[in-house]
């Protein structure tokens, strides 16, 4: 009797760190980060405070960045499955260092639209084509431990950026923040440009008209994305768990004032939480994927998401709100590292570039879409009731999830499949 399938052992966090092209890979992403985080900070403070713009004009930042990125991205990647995946980072980390100085000098909140959709479109370049290097770089029983290291990585920056901006711009003034982001991107080109990337890029469609020929590479993409029910779904997971955040997300601070009567050093400690909880899930993937399938974790991420949203509406306390926001971080990770890894795993090398690409573009619409109607939607619903309508959504997703992907067939160890055999 042959054992049905074999489970490979997945690679922890310390193994793949000791992977030497991963570890430069993320260390230049640790860096150019870290940069992001204080320019778009130190733009948000200076808007506010030196340029004293409306509310309407702060959020607007926040769309002038994610707007390419849900436009360009799935173009990008057709041109990222093509181009040679070293170059294009090198050149996007280049363009980005001068488009961070040039924030120095815009006095206008137009101007800093213009700049951040600029860095922004730049970027949508940048990362399919990192999502491409990470899996040449990487073994596939590794990915999951891969992908939970960068959003480790990404949430210890998301804590540490505000309070350092905050203290360089009283210092310093914003155009400190600037220039070490502009600095960091040169740092993160000087690391990429010591990988070895084996990969053949795509080969180009065979329609001559240029525009045709894009067009009929990204429909290759799609059509894999729509046909593939399990990458189908991840996505889908991806974009539900991106717009309940984006919905109830901008509304705690209103919940911790109206419903908890608590000040903004409670909000603050409560926000924050998101971000522990969503290292501290990183730190529990390996031990859950032990027994349990990349599929069957991004299930579990949207019923924890789901379940302690409903904590958050149902129990009027910080304790409860605390709580709460420590699991949706850890409920986030398991939802977008699984789908990550599993997207990652299951797209053809050479898709890879305008599949992680829509994602990101999804991904993007999805956050559009929750930061615009969440306000509206508060006043027709009720926060409370809008937290719970969240919670309904990612439960509902979670079962839709369960029927719809793929049951994964028996798996042994190694040692079993010996045994039997």
């Amino acid at each position: 009797m042959e054992a049905t399938q074999i489970q490979p052992t997945q690679m922890s966090m310390a193994e793949v760190l000791r992977l030497t092209p991963f570890r430069r890979l993320w260390i230049a992403q640790i860096v150019s980060v870290f940069g992001d985080f204080l320019a778009i900070f130190a733009v948000l403070g200076y808007v506010s405070f030196n340029l004293h713009a409306s509310a309407g004009e702060v959020v607007g930042i926040s769309v002038s960045f994610m707007i390419p990125f849900a436009l360009i991205g799935p173009v990008a990647g057709v041109f990222v499955d093509r181009w040679n995946v070293k170059r294009t980072m090198i050149a996007s980390d280049l363009i980005r260092a001068v488009l961070a100085v040039a924030l120095v000098f815009a006095g206008s909140v137009g101007q800093i639209y213009g700049i951040l959709f600029l860095l922004s479109a730049v970027s949508a370049f940048f990362m399919p084509a990192q999502t491409v290097t990470l899996r040449t770089l990487v073994p596939k029983e590794g990915l999951l431990s891969a992908n939970a290291l960068v959003q480790q990585a990404f949430q210890i920056m998301r804590i540490i950026g505000p309070a350092l901006a905050g203290a360089m711009v009283g210092w310093f003034g914003a155009a400190s923040c600037y220039y070490v982001d502009s600095l960091s991107y040169l740092i993160s080109a000087a690391i990429v440009a010591t990988l070895l990337i084996a990969r053949e890029p795509a080969a180009r469609s065979k329609d001559s008209h240029p525009i045709k020929s894009v067009f009929s590479d990204l429909m290759v993409g799609v059509r894999f994305i729509f046909t593939h029910a399990t990458i189908s779904f991840v996505i889908l997971a991806m974009a539900a768990g991106m717009f309940a955040i984006s919905c109830f997300g901008p509304l705690i601070a209103v919940y911790v004032r109206d419903e908890l009567h608590a000040n903004p050093l409670v909000f603050g400690i409560i926000n924050a939480l998101i971000g522990v909880g969503m290292i501290a899930g990183t730190l529990l993937m390996n031990r859950f994927t032990q027994n349990m399938s990349k599929t069957h974790l991004a299930l579990w991420g949207l019923l924890t998401m789901g379940g302690f949203v409903v904590v958050l509406a149902a129990f009027k306390s910080i304790a409860a709100a605390s709580v709460s926001m420590l699991g949706v971080g850890i409920g986030v990770v398991f939802v977008f590292v699984s789908a990550q890894t599993l997207m990652q795993g299951q797209t053809p090398m050479e898709l890879i570039g305008r599949v992680s690409s829509s994602v990101m573009s999804v991904l993007s619409i999805a956050q559009l879409v929750g930061l615009v109607f969440s306000g509206s939607l508060a006043q027709l619903l009720g926060i409370r009731n809008l937290f719970y309508a969240s919670a309904v959504m990612l439960l509902l997703m979670a079962v839709f999830g369960y029927f719809r992907l793929p049951q994964p067939k028996p798996a042994v160890s190694p040692e079993t499949a010996e045994s039997v055999n």
